[in-house]
Formats: C-alpha cells, structure tokens, sequence
C-alpha cells in the first residue's frame, strides 16, 4: 500500500450533529427493529452497536472484510458471530451523505428496510445534522484496473479523477428489460438522483424466498414488486430507470464497505452484493492497486446522472 496527500487544503471528516431514532421492518426477518444514529469520534469510522446482545460482543464493524453473507443483502459480522444484516441502502446513504464517523445502535440483526430506498436514511442524517471534524478525510484512490467475474455478471474498478458508477441490467421481465446508467457523485448528486431508488422483486420469487426465511418483512410499501410485465406498486415507479438506479445505490453501500470514498470509476454488469464484496478482497489483496488519498486531489466538476434503455440482446 502506498501514501499519497494532496497539494491543497484537505476536505475535514464529519459525524452526525445529534443522534435520531427511527423504528421499522427488517425485510428478510420481518421482526421490527429500532435503529438510532449517533455522533462518533475522529478516525472511529462506522460501526453497528447491537444493544440486543451482551456488550462486548455487540460492536460490529461496516467493513469489507467482516462480510459474512451477500444473499439478497449484505451481511457484516464480528469475531463472537454478530451480525448485522440489510447494511447497503443505510451504507450508501451514508456515503451520499459524506458522513464518515458515526455509530448505529440497532435491537436486532437487520437494519430496517424503511420503504425499500435509502431516502429515508438521508433524511434522518439530515435532520441529525453534520458536523465537520478537525481532521483530514482520506479517499481510496484506484491505482490500476481490478475487476471480477462470475459467468457473465462482471464488477470492476477503474483509476478516474472522480466519484463515478455505472451499471446495466438484464432481466426477461418487459417492465425491466436491459438498462443502463451512470452517475458521478458530486453536489448532491445521490440524493437527486439516487437515494429514492426502491429494491425491487418479482412476485413468482415471494414464496421461495419465504421458503428460506427471507422477505418476510417484504411488502408493497418497502419494495417495487413485478408481475408478468406490470408493476403492481400504487404509483408506479419513482424513475423510468428504477430499477439500474436502486443497483447502483446498492453498489455505493457495499463499496463505502471500503471504510472511505473509493476514488475511482466502479462499473457493475449484472452483478450483485457477491461480486461487489469479492470486487474489494480483490483490490485490497493488490497493494499496488491502491493508495490513500486526501479529498482535496478529487475532481468536484459537476455531478449527476446518465441513462440508457438498450435494445434486449438475444
């Protein structure tokens, strides 16, 4: 691994202001959970605090290599086997949020779902407040090309100036098709164009899951469901493109994993919470493929979003 710092003033860390509470569904236990996000020191970076187990196994760590499981969501856990599961969309709004220090305290193993997006995440960190810190906040800079594959799902990183994701989907389903997107996370960018994206499913997969005790906490007012070519939401979608767009929010919380910014271009094809958790073991087993950086180095040019419907392939 390599050090790298900036010629410039460098952008401060931040925390939360206050702490704030909400309470909600898990979506694969079903169970209701309380989650409250409060303030945390400098360099304490994030971490889940379990106030349902005994205290010194309750600290979790959101790191890439605590993961433990990537079905249908992202998993972390500690040395004692505590988990913490349904980390992604809080994860991303974390990252959207530029929140680097702050713990969450949850009564049980899974973040709540809230409505499936992770817009109601950004707005309890807005109304806690952010408060910079007197310290430098350090980036991921991607050195050389790291990717990974599995049949024809793909998870990359590329070195850029930037903040940026792209990715495309393909599903059978009319209502879906093939998508593709990019965003360039700079001046609000993930709030405006991302953070409202909803998980979405397909009503022929409820049963199994259920099968397996996950979504039992799945509804209509937490996820996009699909049936046979419609949307069966009230409403329809928030965004044409929903679908390609909730893949990347997804995306950014498994990266921000990482424990800072990756500074770098990521692009997801087909893959999922597996390939991107894999996309960082990948990375940091390479100590050429990446130093640290200091935020002041990173291009802030204007962020924002790029979509594309692509013509199903045969």
């Amino acid at each position: 691994m390599l050090e790298h710092s900036g010629s410039a003033e460098s952008a401060a860390q931040k925390t939360l202001k206050s702490r704030i509470h909400c309470t909600g569904i898990g979506l694969h236990t079903g169970a209701r959970v309380n989650m409250t996000l409060l303030p945390a020191d400098i360099n304490s970076g994030l971490v889940f605090v379990r106030t349902d187990v005994a205290e010194d196994r309750a600290v979790v760590p959101a790191r890439w290599d605590g993961v433990s499981d990537t079905t249908l969501c992202t998993v972390v856990s500690n040395e004692h086997g505590t988990t913490v599961g349904t980390v992604e969309h809080l994860m991303a709004a974390l990252r959207g949020c530029g929140i680097d220090n702050a713990a969450i305290e949850l009564d049980g193993p899974e973040v709540p779902i809230m409505d499936g997006s992770a817009a109601p995440f950004v707005f309890l960190i807005e109304s806690a407040g952010m408060a910079a810190q007197p310290a430098v906040r350090r980036a991921i800079r991607v050195l050389k090309t790291v990717e990974v594959r599995d049949g024809d799902k793909l998870a990359r990183l590329t070195p850029a100036a930037g903040f940026s994701f792209s990715f495309e989907i393909d599903f059978p389903d009319p209502v879906v098709r093939r998508q593709k997107g990019t965003i360039r996370l700079a001046n609000g960018a993930f709030k405006s164009d991302l953070a409202r994206a909803r998980t979405f499913g397909f009503l022929k997969d409820v049963e199994y899951l259920r099968s397996r005790g996950l979504a039992r906490g799945g509804s209509l007012d937490n996820a996009v469901v699909i049936n046979r070519g419609r949307v069966m939401n009230e409403g329809g979608l928030r965004f044409e493109d929903e679908f390609v767009r909730h893949k990347i929010l997804d995306s950014i919380g498994d990266l921000y994993l990482a424990g800072a910014p990756i500074l770098g271009h990521f692009h997801g094809d087909k893959s999922g919470h597996a390939l991107n958790n894999q996309l960082l073991r990948r990375l940091f087993a390479d100590e050429l493929a990446w130093c640290y950086d200091t935020m002041d180095s990173v291009d802030a040019s204007e962020g924002g979003w790029n979509t594309e419907r692509l013509a199903r392939t045969a």
